[in-house]
């Protein structure tokens, strides 16, 4: 039975890397099912790819191996690990990347990949994707087992929990996600539409997590750069064209967009630039 491996890296498609990870794996175990989520990660984002991977790690199959990439400290102490999380696992460095896809599992296991049977004969200092990540994830995938590669480990390295607080009727957040099409993607969510005129938020993130809010999508303000935007709406082509607009996308997240332009490069918006939905004054829901 043929195994999916998951593919997200910094990598891009100019060069030969992600090529030649595809060429180990298929070497390994050419079974294995190889599909991309990404090779356009920002280089060595590492906080990118870890919210990149929470939005996209639910719609893969149960049994799916995850092999994830972004690695600016390769080649010092930082280990690389497996992760055994439900029914998923995932192969990647320990430098936070895993942080945000593990907090939505209560159990997890991970192990050190150490075992040298389990990587190429020769290692490099600067291509470990290929020399130990690649082989670690072709080797799953042909049936070996979490602990045939390294001892067991208590805790792995996290990233600091994305921006999000309630103060008063404001709810603050932070640029998570820049798209190709300049499409702004924030920490605040995820949203629900329950009616056109009335969303649900519940907390990703942070001590408010897993509250629910009613939001009144007519009546609030969502202001980066100074630049406020009124209503939240239900699609880009709600907004004529090349009108700035504030929606929710299709993860749940709180978006600034352009219809058919680019908000990013408009609005000269950074990952980690700070964003803020304010609660009209007509109505009480944050403090409900």
């Amino acid at each position: 039975m043929s195994r999916v491996i998951a593919l997200m890296t910094d990598f891009g498609n100019t060069d030969i890397y992600t090529g030649v990870i595809k060429a180990v794996i298929h070497r390994i175990c050419p079974q294995a099912n190889l599909i991309d989520i990404t090779h356009s990660i920002q280089p060595h984002h590492v906080r990118q790819a870890a919210f990149a991977l929470l939005d996209a790690y639910r719609y893969f199959a149960d049994g799916t191996i995850f092999l994830v990439v972004v690695d600016p400290s390769v080649g010092t102490t930082r280990r690389p690990i497996a992760a055994r999380a439900g029914d998923y696992i995932f192969v990647a460095p320990d430098n936070g990347i895993l942080t945000y896809v593990l907090a939505e599992f209560d159990n997890v296991e991970a192990v050190e990949l150490a075992s040298k049977d389990h990587q190429l004969p020769e290692v490099s200092n600067t291509f470990h994707a290929r020399d130990i990540f690649a082989p670690a994830a072709a080797h799953m995938a042909a049936g070996a087992a979490l602990e045939d590669f390294g001892p067991y480990i208590d805790s792995i390295f996290t990233l600091p929990v994305p921006s999000f607080d309630i103060v008063d009727r404001r709810i603050l957040g932070e640029v998570m996600h820049v798209d190709q099409f300049g499409n702004i993607v924030t920490s605040i969510g995820q949203f629900q539409w329950m009616t056109t005129e009335k969303l649900t938020l519940n907390p990703r993130f942070g001590a408010d997590r897993e509250r629910l809010i009613p939001i009144p999508a007519a009546d609030v303000t969502v202001t980066v750069h100074d630049t406020p935007i009124k209503t939240i709406l239900p699609a880009y082509g709600e907004a004529p064209r090349g009108h700035l607009l504030a929606l929710i996308g299709s993860n749940g997240h709180l978006e600034i967009a352009i219809n058919q332009g680019n908000a990013a490069s408009r609005l000269d918006v950074r990952i980690g630039d700070r964003v803020e939905l304010q609660i009209g004054v007509t109505d009480a829901a944050v403090r409900d």
